[in-house]
């Protein structure tokens, strides 16, 4: 019989296909702890875990999750019993901020905002953007951060030093959050703000760098912050103001007091979209009015120019009878007319402020 062989004859042995490896849930979690009367219980826990503690010692688990993949997500949900449509929520991003209810979960969308640092008069990213998404139960907190920005470490610290605001349950958690998320607009607001004021000091100094670019791209800068911020203002009013949402009414005057600082935040960014707007406007109309001393700076150097072309033009013209030309003072006759003239225009036209 005879025997073959894979040599020489062009093929390759087939590759063994690719097989998905889920990462476990456990990566994505950035915190998982269980709080008793407003006490962290001491210990590290797994999602599940926590979960059954809490339900044993009638607490709630508060989960933290930072870009979780559709696998890990589908874990966390199966384990609370989240909503499909909230875990789908969870994992999209660049959402408004919104409010949901499913019975007796809420599902709270809210956009972070940082201010990057950046050169005064460059072109560059000065909002960046990420989003949070916060479900609560009865017995549960999830905190699901896109972006590395939002960080909830400091909020989670602040709470656990208060026990008893801590002990009104998940609602006092999501009020914290959006406390923190609020109190992070106010701090954005304020360095823009400070960027619109050198901007606009700038404008109306003699000589300033401000270009246009620069405050068209500060204004996209606006734009973009307040499509981040304006939107949370109906979830808020809801949580301050729905009775029938699963919040007490102790954590309801809280979130009252922060939709007060969201709107006064949102107003100031308002106000910052005409003020730019106004600063276009000096800028164009500055630029006119330098194209404008410039023109006449121009058109009084050509006036002057013009005077000798115009002499020597006609003196070029080559006429046998023109006396001046076989003149012995014609010559300097003609350069002192030019030199009149000229020096003429030229006072006059500094006394006009021409040159």
């Amino acid at each position: 019989m005879p025997s073959f062989s894979l040599r020489g004859s062009g093929r390759t042995p087939s590759r063994p296909e690719q097989r998905f490896i889920p990462v476990p849930t456990a990566q994505a979690i950035v915190d998982c702890a269980v709080y008793v009367d407003g006490e962290c219980l001491p210990g590290r826990f797994t999602h599940k875990a926590a979960l059954a503690r809490a339900r044993e010692e009638n607490g709630f688990v508060w989960i933290g999750l930072h870009d979780p993949d559709r696998t890990q997500m589908a874990d966390i949900a199966d384990a609370l019993g989240l909503h499909q449509l909230a875990t789908e929520h969870a994992l999209e991003q660049h959402q408004r901020p919104k409010l949901e209810r499913y019975d007796d979960s809420l599902l709270l969308v809210l956009r972070t905002v940082s201010y990057v640092e950046h050169e005064r008069d460059s072109v560059s990213e000065i909002v960046e953007t990420g989003e949070i998404i916060v479900f609560t139960g009865p017995e549960f907190v999830v905190a699901v951060r896109h972006g590395e920005h939002s960080g909830l470490a400091e909020v989670r610290k602040a709470l656990e030093a208060s026990p008893a605001q801590l002990g009104l349950g998940p609602s006092a958690v999501l009020h914290a959050i959006a406390d923190r998320v609020v109190d992070s607009y106010i701090e954005v607001a304020q360095s823009v703000g400070d960027d619109i004021d050198e901007m606009e000091e700038e404008i109306f100094t003699p000589r300033g760098s401000v270009t246009v670019e620069s405050i068209y791209q500060l204004k996209r800068e606006v734009v973009e912050l307040r499509r981040a911020v304006n939107p949370l203002a109906v979830p808020l009013e809801q949580l301050g103001h729905k009775l029938d949402l699963p919040v007490p009414e102790e954590v309801r005057r809280y979130l009252r007091d922060v939709a007060e600082q969201h709107a006064a935040v949102a107003e100031r960014i308002n106000d910052f979209d005409e003020a730019l707007s106004a600063l276009i406007s000096a800028a164009l109309a500055r630029i006119s009015v330098q194209q404008n001393t410039d023109m006449r700076r121009i058109s009084a150097w050509v006036a002057i120019a013009a005077v000798p072309t115009m002499i020597a033009g006609i003196y070029g013209m080559n006429f046998d009878h023109m006396p001046e030309l076989h003149q012995v003072w014609g010559y300097p006759a003609v350069w002192l007319i030019i030199l009149a003239i000229c020096t003429g225009l030229f006072f006059t036209f500094r006394r006009n402020k021409w040159l």
